[in-house]
């Protein structure tokens, strides 16, 4: 027996992190489309009452929010991951435990 298969775990979990860095980095691009509204319609309701000479507290917290939240999903989903690739891991070593003791001697 070879080692687990969790290369397209890895590759998930890497691209899930490169996402978070993304976002960390106020990046739009790993956003869904729920929170890319989100972010778009707080940025724009703060720029429109910018040109207004009107305070943006309400558009920056709005905006907050959605950068919060894309990151909290990112990290949730990054941490099921490695909790599903910790488990593969645990189940090759357990069939292979097993397939040892079972042996010639």
């Amino acid at each position: 027996m070879g080692k687990p298969d969790t290369r397209r775990l890895d590759r998930e979990i890497r691209t899930a992190e490169r996402k978070l860095e993304a976002v960390r980095n106020r990046e739009v691009w790993p956003l869904d489309g729920r929170e890319r509204r989100a972010v778009l319609g707080a940025a724009v309701s703060g720029s429109y009452r910018v040109t207004r000479g009107r305070s943006t507290g309400r558009a920056e917290q709005r905006l907050d929010t959605a950068w919060q939240s894309a990151e909290t999903r990112l990290i949730a989903e990054i941490s099921a991951m490695q909790l599903e690739r910790a488990q593969i891991v645990r189940e090759y070593a357990k069939t292979k435990a097993v397939k040892k003791s079972s042996g010639w001697w």
